[in-house]
Formats: structure tokens, C-alpha cells, sequence
């Protein structure tokens, strides 16, 4: 019978879009794939690979202790059900609440920290109590996966990392899926394109005070912003992104499922995050040839060569994202085009996904010949 490895994460569509050759190699090896996670309308797909699907609901967001109780029990039982050979675990609720069921069952665990999140950024009673539960849930993990080693260093520095730690490409990016694409025209409008969540941290208020601005000097310059409002600053965002795509400088897409297509009609991506594990959204725009132009925030400045491959400005400055606008702005189509050409060379040579997939499966067969029974190995060889 095959062994079972059980995947744990709070997205099923970013499951999909940036693990989805992890799970195909995994079936590959012969392992019943189980994934739990909550089904937006990706669940099909991850289904169509040969996974077997657990319905799990979770809120992403906010802190109930009865709710997150309610989903550590959960895990608990999914482990003591189908006693995987391993559980990979994504995103911050799966991380903790999933390693710790791992730990009281005794099943390795191995975590994939994507990115600290908005809470850990910010000291205070919230981010401790967080780093409380890390320190708890990650002990004992059979590996952390980081991606960037500034997010290592940061838990590793508030105790919450005893045992293996590994920083691995972000989840990189799928170069067949992501080619290089023909740099649009001389003489076309120019196009910048954002993908993010419409929230603070993701530098939502600096990209709609830059667009404004360039906008009202380069009035054949238009921003193409896609991402979904988090609800509970909807109705605060919501009228000036109305009110920028009245003035003709915003174009609102809301969330998209075919970002290459906006990536191909692009001259460059807009990405002012705050912070980040490694940016998927910068991955993708350098795989398809694309200048960024992303905040000077570790994982944003990982993914491509400033100056090279896009150009850098500070986190949460708009006047500075407003000049590194017109810095680009002001290079004519060849440079603009080599810029892109240069970004796709570099993420081809640091960040190809099939480096993450051989990441993990290397650390998978570690752990199996760690818990196989000395006897049980030399008959093996």
C-alpha cells in the first residue's frame, strides 16, 4: 500500500498556481497525496492532478481561540486517521496548528514558511503571543523551509528555531508555464501592472498616490491593478480606486486567474509590498521578460538585480516609487526591453521550481531513512 504524505495550507489556488509540480512529483513517487485545505474553486484542479481532497474550513485572517482549537483538533484527527509518512505544511494557521498535531502524533513535519505576515512585522502583544505559538508548533519539526533568509534569521533570533532550517528559492517559478514574451511595441501607451490583496501592507496607498501623480504627467501611462479588497478595508480603498479609474490613470480588474495575459500586454510590474517571503507576483513578471520595479524589502529585492532588471525604491515612500517610475519612464524601448531579457536570465539561473521540488523530496528521503528501522534498511541494500 502506498504511503500516504498529507498537505496542509490555507489556499487552494495558491496551492495550485505555486506547489502543484510538488504535488505532482510526490504522486509521481507513488505517494497517496491527501490535501486538506479549504475549497474556493481551485479544489477541482488540485483533484485533477490525482490528489485526494479534505474539505477544511478555517478563518485565514484574525485570531478566534475556539476556531483555531477546533482546527487543531481537526489536524489531530486527520493524523491519527491516515498516519501520513509526512505533512508538508503552507501558510501561518497549517504551520502552527499542523506542526503541532504532527509533533503529538509524531510524524515529521516539514513547514514552509512563506513569509512572516503582517502580524509578526509589527512588535506588540499579538506578535508575541504569535512567536509563543512558533516556538511551540516548530520544535519539533523535522525541517522549516524558509525563503528568504531574512525571515530565518528572525524567527531563529526569537528561539523559535531548534532543529533543521533550510532557505530555499522562494517557490520558485514554473519557466515552462512563464516563458519569455515578445516586449510590447515602440510607441504603444505604457502599462504598468500590479498584482496584491488591496491592503496597507502591501503598498496599496503608495501605488494609487504614484499612479495619480505620473499619471497627470505622462497621460499615456495607464496602471492595470488586479487583486481582491480584503473586506475590512474595502470601504476605505474602494472610492479611490473608483475615483483614479474615472480620471483614466487606474484600470481595475478585481482577481484574476490569468495574470500572463496581463503580464504579456505590460511594459513593466509595480510591486511597492512591504514585505514578503519571496514575491511570486516579481518571479513571474521577470520569467515573462518584464522589468519589475518592487519596494527594497527582502524578498522583493531577492528576485531580480537592481538597476539590471528593474529598478528598487523604499517601502512605504510614494514619492520615491513616483521617481523610481520616472526613472523608467525616461529609458527608451531597447534599454526597457534588455531590462526585461536581463530579468528572465537571472530568475532562469536562481529560481527555476524544479530547484524547490528537489529541495523538497531530498528532505522527504532524509526523513524516511531516518524513521526506517536499521534492520528494515539493510535489507533494503
Amino acid at each position: 500500500m502506498a504511503s500516504t504524505i498529507l498537505i496542509l495550507s490555507n489556499s487552494d489556488s495558491g496551492l495550485f498556481d505555486f506547489r502543484k509540480e510538488v504535488l505532482s512529483e510526490l504522486l509521481a513517487r507513488g505517494y497517496r497525496v491527501l490535501v486538506s485545505v479549504p475549497d474556493t474553486g481551485y479544489a477541482d484542479r488540485i483533484g485533477t492532478l490525482g490528489c485526494e481532497l479534505i474539505p477544511t474550513s478555517f478563518e485565514r485572517r484574525g485570531m478566534n481561540p475556539w476556531k483555531d482549537m477546533k482546527l487543531l483538533l481537526f489536524y489531530g484527527r486527520l493524523m491519527r486517521k491516515y498516519r501520513p509518512k509526512a505533512v508538508f505544511t503552507y501558510t501561518i494557521k497549517p504551520n502552527i496548528y499542523g506542526a503541532l498535531a504532527a509533533g503529538m502524533a509524531r510524524i515529521p513535519c516539514l513547514v514552509n514558511i512563506t513569509g512572516l505576515g503582517t502580524t509578526l512585522e509589527h512588535d506588540g502583544p499579538l506578535q508575541r503571543m504569535i512567536l509563543l505559538m512558533y516556538r511551540a508548533a516548530l520544535r519539533k519539526a523535522a525541517c522549516v523551509f524558509f525563503q528568504n533568509e531574512g525571515n530565518r534569521d528572525f524567527l531563529t533570533g526569537k528561539g523559535c528555531i531548534t532543529g533543521k532550517a533550510r532557505v530555499i528559492p522562494g517557490s520558485g517559478v514554473n519557466l515552462q508555464e512563464h516563458c519569455a514574451e515578445e516586449y510590447p511595441g515602440a510607441g504603444e501607451k505604457t502599462v504598468f501592472v500590479s498584482v496584491m490583496r488591496l491592503m496597507k501592507d502591501k503598498g496599496i496607498d503608495e501605488l494609487l498616490y504614484a499612479a495619480e501623480r505620473v499619471h497627470a504627467r505622462h497621460p499615456d501611462t495607464v496602471f492595470r491593478l488586479l487583486g481582491a479588497y480584503e473586506e475590512e478595508s474595502r470601504a476605505h480603498y474602494e472610492p479611490f480606486v473608483q475615483r483614479l479609474a474615472g480620471l483614466g490613470c487606474l484600470e481595475y480588474y478585481g482577481y484574476r486567474d490569468d495574470v500572463p495575459a496581463f503580464l504579456k500586454g505590460c511594459q513593466a510590474v509595480v510591486h511597492p509590498s512591504y514585505h514578503e517571503g519571496m514575491s511570486n507576483v516579481l518571479l513571474e513578471a521577470a520569467a515573462s521578460a518584464r522589468p519589475v520595479l518592487a519596494s527594497a524589502v527582502t524578498g522583493c529585492l531577492d528576485t531580480f538585480q537592481d538597476g539590471i532588471g528593474g529598478f528598487a525604491f523604499p517601502p512605504r515612500d510614494g514619492d520615491g516609487l513616483v521617481e523610481a517610475l520616472e526613472r523608467f519612464l525616461a529609458l527608451p524601448w531597447e534599454e526597457r526591453r534588455r531590462m526585461g531579457l536581463a530579468g528572465r536570465r537571472f530568475v532562469e539561473e536562481r529560481f527555476d521550481r524544479r530547484l524547490v521540488v528537489a529541495a523538497y523530496m531530498e528532505e522527504l528521503e532524509q526523513q524516511a531513512k531516518s524513521n526506517t528501522p536499521p534492520q528494515a534498511a539493510g535489507r533494503q541494500t
